[in-house]
């Protein structure tokens, strides 16, 4: 199992193009991914993580465990790095 976090740092924040994204990366490894501050949810689930309301700026708690568990999170970790591809 892996803790980290995650700062949202695009202007739109986790909106539903951004979760789309997420989701889409997220869904490619075997690993449980769970995300959020204070309630953790499905980080493969777009409803779940617009949920969040997750905002620029906004700092969310990550947790993997599974196979891939390691993969998975540099590949989110660089989704989110890079604002999720969005130009601003």
């Amino acid at each position: 199992m892996i803790t980290s976090t995650i700062t949202i740092s695009n202007k739109a924040g986790l909106h539903a193009r951004a979760a789309s994204r997420m989701v889409s990366v997220a869904s490619t490894f075997r690993s449980s991914i769970k995300v959020g501050a204070d309630k953790l949810v499905d980080g493969k689930s777009i409803l779940s993580l617009m949920m969040l309301a997750a905002s620029k700026g906004t700092v969310l708690n990550i947790i993997i465990d599974g196979e891939d568990e390691k993969e998975a999170l540099e590949a989110i970790t660089t989704l989110v790095d890079n604002r999720f591809d969005e130009s601003e």
